[in-house]
């Protein structure tokens, strides 16, 4: 990290079918070396067999889905005085909204057997309804932030 400026937030451009910044960020979160159009395929393609599933809009399911991924509290390594403390932190509304879907795709991906389209589909209901991989995981991160919450008092 550069201790001389802050670095220049980037604009995420929304996506073309929806207008929707949060589904260019799944796309963006979903491509792997640059090859943009197979992310769109695969983020449209999931968002069809979610409407054939639950019926409702894509984007709002995913909205919701990404709503109930989203973390309230982090932990973070401070060290003081030669020991290493898990210091409990609140996680800002950028960083959580990221968080929750870099894992709602990592869960989606490590589906092995399935076509990414069809395991990220299952990921976003499955998160959707509150349950899932990715959901297990923010529930995890706040039961460590509960049990740290002891060194509270070293966070700046």
């Amino acid at each position: 990290m550069s201790r001389r400026r802050r670095a220049v937030r980037r604009e995420i451009h929304p996506d073309a079918k929806f207008g929707s910044r949060l589904v260019g960020r799944l796309m963006n979160i979903v491509m792997q070396r640059g090859k943009h159009s197979l992310a769109q395929r695969i983020v449209y393609g999931a968002f069809e067999q979610m409407e054939e599933k639950q019926g409702g809009h894509a984007v709002e399911i995913l909205e919701r889905a990404v709503e109930n991924t989203k973390p309230r509290l982090e932990v973070k390594s401070r060290r003081v005085g030669g020991a290493t403390y898990q210091v409990p932190l609140e996680v800002s509304g950028d960083r959580s909204e990221a968080l929750a879907l870099r894992w709602i795709v990592g869960f989606a991906k490590s589906r092995k057997g399935t076509p990414m389209r069809r395991a990220l589909a299952k990921e976003i209901l499955e998160a959707y309804e509150g349950e899932g991989g990715s959901v297990r995981r923010r529930d995890e991160m706040h039961r460590m932030a509960q049990a740290n919450k002891a060194f509270a008092h070293f966070r700046w």
